[in-house]
This record gives C-alpha cells, sequence and structure tokens, in this order.
C-alpha cells in the first residue's frame, strides 16, 4: 500500500472520532495536495532560477524554493498533515554541489504520531463505521413501522403518541442523515473516482441537514423528559399544547443552525464545513446538546423523586399504584438510555487516554446508533395500547374471515337446491359468538 493510500485510510478514521470533522478520505488528501502542487507551480515561477545550487521542486509532499550550495531548508509539515494529525513537526533538506539530499527527519515521524498503531486502529475504525451503520439501519426499518402502526389506527392519536411520533421521526431523519453523509462524503472506497469535487453547496447542505437532525433527535428526548415530568406532576389538570412542544423539538434546534450557517460563513467558510478550526460554529451546536442532556438528566431526577413519592403514598389505590408502576418502569428504562451514558462521558469530551477514547467512540458511534431501535421497542411493540390495537385487528380480519366463508357456503347451497331453508347451516352458530365476542370487546 503506498503512503497515499495510507495517509487516505487514516482519514477514515478520524472521520469516525470527529463524526463531522472529516475530510473526503480518497479525495481530499488528493485535492489538498493538487492545489499545493498547483501554487507551488506558481510560486516558483515567480522566483529568479539561480544560476548555481539547487532549483526548486514539487516533490509530492512539499513545494522545495531555490537555494544555494551548502544552504540547509526546513519546511513546516504540510497544511493537509497538520489537520490530521495536529503535529507541529519540520522537515530539511540540504542543497549540495550533487543536487538535493533526501529528507530529513522521516515525515512519519516529523508530521505524524502512533503510525504504528494504524492497523489496529484501522480495524477497530471499520467495526465501529460497520456497527453504526448496522444500527442505524435497523432503527430506521423499526421506527418506520412503529410510524405506520401509530398513524394507522386512530385510537393512539394522542398528544403522547404525537410526541412519540415526532421522536421517531427525529431519529429516522437523523439515521438517513448518517447513512447519506457516510456514503456520499466519507467513504471508504479506495476505488473512488477523485477526478471531479462535489458540489460544496450540496455537501453543506448534507452536513446542514446531518447537525440539525442530530440537534433535534436530542431536543426530542428533552421534550419526552418534560411531557414524563409535566404528566407526573399535573395529570389531570394541565395538559401543554402539542405546538409547544413542537417549537421545542424543531424550533429551538433551527434557531441554533441559522446561527450556525451564519458563523460558518462569516468565521470559517472553508471547503465543506467538515472542519472545526473556529471554535464558535462548533459550539453553537454542542452546547444546546450539552444544555439539553443536562436539562433531561435533572428532569429524570425529580421524576424518580416524584414516582417514589407517590409510590410510597398510602392513599394511592390498587389501578392508580398499578399506573405509576408501569409509568416508572418506562421512565427508568427511558431517561438513563439516553441521558446517562452521555452524563458518564460529560467531562471527557476529549479523553486523552487511548482507551477511554474507544469506549467513547463505541458509545458515541456504535451503541447511540441503536437508540432508535430501542425507542420503537418500548413505545411502540411493548405499548399495551398498540398490542391492544393489533389484537383487536386481528379478531376483526379473522371475524371477516370466517363470516365471508360461511356466506360464500351459504350461497353455493342455495345455488345446488333451489331453497334457502334447506341448506344446514351449522356454523352459522359459531360467527354469531365471535361477532357477540367482538361486540362485547369494542
Amino acid at each position: 500500500m503506498s503512503f497515499t493510500q495510507r495517509l487516505a485510510l487514516l482519514l477514515l478514521g478520524f472521520t469516525l472520532i470527529h463524526t463531522v470533522n472529516g475530510k473526503f478520505p480518497h479525495c481530499q488528501l488528493t485535492w489538498e495536495m493538487q492545489k499545493a502542487q498547483r501554487d507551488c507551480k506558481t510560486q516558483l515561477q515567480q522566483q529568479t532560477p539561480a544560476g548555481t545550487g539547487c532549483r526548486g521542486r514539487w516533490d509530492s509532499v512539499l513545494c522545495w524554493p531555490n537555494a544555494a550550495v551548502n544552504e540547509v531548508v526546513t519546511l513546516p509539515c504540510p497544511t493537509p498533515f497538520l489537520h490530521l494529525f495536529g503535529k507541529n513537526g519540520h522537515l530539511s533538506r540540504n542543497c549540495t554541489e550533487q543536487g538535493w539530499s533526501d529528507v530529513y527527519p522521516v515525515i512519519e515521524f516529523a508530521c505524524m504520531s502512533n503510525f504504528t498503531d494504524v492497523p489496529n486502529e484501522l480495524v477497530f475504525y471499520r467495526v465501529v463505521k460497520i456497527l453504526s451503520t448496522l444500527g442505524h439501519s435497523l432503527s430506521f426499518i423499526t421506527l418506520l413501522t412503529s410510524t405506520i402502526i401509530i398513524c394507522l389506527f386512530r385510537r393512539l392519536h394522542c398528544t403522547r403518541n404525537y410526541i412519540h411520533l415526532n421522536l421517531f421521526v427525529s431519529f429516522m431523519l437523523r439515521a438517513v442523515t448518517v447513512l447519506t453523509k457516510d456514503t456520499l462524503l466519507f467513504s471508504d472506497d479506495e476505488n473512488t473516482d477523485c477526478g471531479t469535487k462535489p458540489s460544496l453547496v450540496g455537501c453543506k447542505a448534507i452536513l446542514v441537514f446531518f447537525n440539525y437532525f442530530i440537534m433535534a433527535n436530542f431536543f426530542w428526548l428533552l421534550v419526552e423528559g418534560l411531557y414524563l415530568h409535566t404528566l407526573l406532576l399535573v395529570i389531570h389538570n394541565y395538559s401543554t399544547h402539542l405546538s409547544i412542544y413542537m417549537l421545542i423539538g424543531w424550533g429551538i434546534p433551527f434557531i441554533f443552525m441559522v446561527a450556525w450557517i451564519i458563523c460558518r460563513i462569516n468565521l470559517e467558510d472553508t471547503w465543506c464545513w467538515e472542519m472545526n478550526d473556529n471554535p464558535i460554529p462548533d459550539r453553537l451546536v454542542n452546547w444546546p446538546i450539552m444544555a439539553s442532556l443536562i436539562v433531561n438528566f435533572i428532569l429524570f431526577i425529580s421524576i424518580i423523586r416524584i414516582l417514589v413519592q407517590k409510590l410510597r403514598c398510602t392513599d394511592v389505590g390498587g389501578n392508580e399504584q398499578s399506573q405509576y408502576s408501569r409509568l416508572a418502569k418506562s421512565t427508568l428504562l427511558l431517561i438513563p438510555l439516553f441521558g446517562v451514558n452521555y452524563m458518564v462521558f460529560f467531562y471527557q469530551m476529549d479523553p486523552t487516554d487511548n482507551m477511554m477514547k474507544n469506549i467513547k467512540i463505541i458509545f458515541d458511534l456504535g451503541l447511540a446508533s441503536f437508540q432508535g431501535l430501542i425507542v420503537a421497542v418500548l413505545y411502540c411493540y411493548l405499548n399495551s395500547e398498540v398490542q391492544s390495537e393489533l389484537r383487536r385487528t386481528w379478531r376483526s380480519l379473522s371475524l371477516k374471515r370466517y363470516v365471508g366463508r360461511d356466506y360464500k357456503l351459504h350461497a353455493m347451497s342455495v345455488g345446488r337446491n333451489g331453497t334457502e331453508n334447506s341448506v344446514q347451516f351449522p356454523r352459522n352458530s359459531r360467527a354469531q359468538s365471535i361477532l357477540q365476542t367482538e361486540t362485547t370487546l369494542l
């Protein structure tokens, strides 16, 4: 594998470490080197060629200017290497009577870090990427099925399920943008044609939607916590209008994304907006997410306190006790799942320990991709109301099948005998029994 190919593979790993901070793995390095080569050619043409000494040249990595004999030329590491590894090294060459000497020190040691661990790291990053793709795909399928189920049954149309539907949609849109970004912008296919650059408007739009839907997803998790908290505090006296939840879930992230776009245009309008050298745009995305996590964690603690008080109350009857128990189980399953795991790494935004960094990557990119799947299971497939509607629909379809079969046999008998009174209809009583049972359940 060539040196350039190894660098391109390393870009894949760094795009997985920083979900938004990535370059187009196999093309971005090529494009930046091509640009540096064009700039070098222009720079050398502007220099006056020396009669003696070493002529300036491009060596596929750096642009070496004209130099006199016995002159030592020292240049910093190439900018793409600095973005990739963050190591401020220097490379040198001597101009001798025989021409340029070899570059020293070796570029792998001067401009890179932990190059010997690259194969193991690439295997780890590929596994995480496969896990992330699998999780988002399964989440999208189960969430889409759950959305269709809730939309089909009118009995399930209420504020609580409308909030669940918006949460489902935010997870689905998040999964779609992640898969789209990974496929179109950060593909690790070594056979990718780098002859043409993608539209900067298109790739910027993908990153805008990517950041927006991730932020909206966290805010809809916050809405779920707010709704549960409100439900426990004032179950019968007050009901927050759905539009307020919609404003929190979709409106607040939209405001921050508009601010993020304005900051990007004015402060760091470079390439595809995938680099975060300026911290201000990055904070407009990360700080609101961090704030939603903190509020959701506080709500989690408050919900536990309220539930414990209500469950210990002697005035709570059997039915209400069962209601609070079910609500406590759902709350304890949901809130820690989407709050506590992020709070564990809240103070580990950029861990220095390699083991802690890998664990954070697994949590943030691998396990987090299955969140949508778990939400669909908790809010749809394990929901007693949804299960009841599915059973009701199944019984109704079974009843129609039995009745249709009986009427078909009845018509055939009438056709053969010429009279309806001579027909024996042994299964009619069974159909009436099923109809009575269904009517009673309704």
